[in-house]
């Protein structure tokens, strides 16, 4: 009885070991997509500031199956202050090696891209205390089509993460 309770008491430690090792999250949530993305459609993700003194790391995460068929991912991406300044951006990441293989972590059909949006080049830091919210959409589109990609395929979530930066 006693070696089943010793296993149960090192099962609860490495569950905890496991959980625990993303200290540096702020916030990371994901939002789940339909079986498509569509252009109009925007995943909306809001969260206070952590603290207008500490340098953060800000990205877009994205899981993606082998049902994506581009090699890369324009998005919309807007980020809105507390006083209602708003910053929007067009981004593009590449998301397929040159050999057509998608790019990201993961070992089964779905792949997982941590994708940079702010603090890569210079530090970010919220100078506003409050409410922040951040905007995403895409805006994919077809070689020579001016009408973007309706429906995107292949997107499974969204998600936006707030990281503590390395000192």
């Amino acid at each position: 009885m006693l070696r089943r309770t010793n296993w149960l008491y090192l099962f609860i430690i490495i569950c905890f070991l496991i959980t625990s090792c993303d200290s540096k999250a702020v916030y990371d949530v994901y939002k789940s997509v339909p079986s498509q993305w569509h252009k109009d459609s925007i995943a909306s993700f809001n969260f206070k500031s952590p603290d207008t003194i500490n340098n953060y790391n800000l990205y877009v995460n994205l899981r993606n199956t082998n049902d994506y068929r581009f090699s890369n991912l324009f998005l919309l991406v807007e980020l809105n202050y507390p006083n209602g300044k708003v910053i929007k951006d067009t981004l593009e990441y590449k998301m397929a090696a040159p050999n057509g293989e998608l790019l990201g972590t993961g070992f089964s059909d779905i792949k997982e891209n941590k994708l940079w949006y702010r603090g890569y080049k210079d530090s970010f830091k919220f100078n506003e205390e409050g409410d922040y919210t951040v905007n995403i959409q895409h805006a994919m589109r077809n070689n020579g089509d001016v009408n973007g990609v309706e429906n995107l395929e292949g997107i499974t979530d969204i998600g936006f993460r707030v990281e503590l930066a390395q000192k």
